[in-house]
Parts: structure tokens; sequence; C-alpha cells
């Protein structure tokens, strides 16, 4: 379980955790999670962790082809929608 210091009418960036769709930019793709704080709460955003490790996929930090992954406990899942996206993208690349 995590503790998540959060007010909120405090501002501060968390207005997006309140907005019931986020849209990424992911291995040429558009990926838009629904989201919905008020009813699921903190699993039912995507935080800025996933975007950075999304982002650190994406640059090739890691050698994803042929690798077996299991997501758990990663809120929306947008990690793993990215990692299934490359791990596509380089099985197609000769």
């Amino acid at each position: 379980m995590a503790l998540v210091p959060y007010v909120e009418n405090a501002g501060m960036g968390l207005q997006k955790f309140h907005q019931p769709l986020a849209t990424f930019s992911f291995a040429s793709h558009t990926i838009q999670i629904r989201q919905d704080w008020r009813q699921l709460g903190v699993a039912a955003v995507v935080w800025d962790a996933a975007v950075v490790l999304s982002t650190y996929l994406e640059m090739g930090a890691m050698e994803l082809r042929g690798c077996s992954a299991v997501e758990l406990g990663a809120g929306t899942g947008l990690v793993g929608i990215v990692a299934a996206l490359l791990a596509t993208r380089f099985q197609m690349l000769p």
C-alpha cells in the first residue's frame, strides 16, 4: 500500500488526475487511457513514474526482443502497453 499525500484543491499539477482521459504517444502509437480518481483512487490514474519508465523503454535502454514480462500492480497499465508495443515493433524489424 502507498501513502499518497493529496489535497484535492491544492493544484500543483494534480489536476491531471481528474481529467477523464490521459493521452500519450509511444512506439509510434497514440495511447489513450481513461482515468477515474474519484471512483477508483490511486490505481485509476497514470502516474508520472509510468510515463518516465515508458520513455526509458522507448529510448532503447533495455533490450526487449525475445523477452517476456509480467506487469504487477501497475495501475492503468501504461508501461505494459508500451512494452508490448515496443516488443511487437522489434519483432517486425528484419
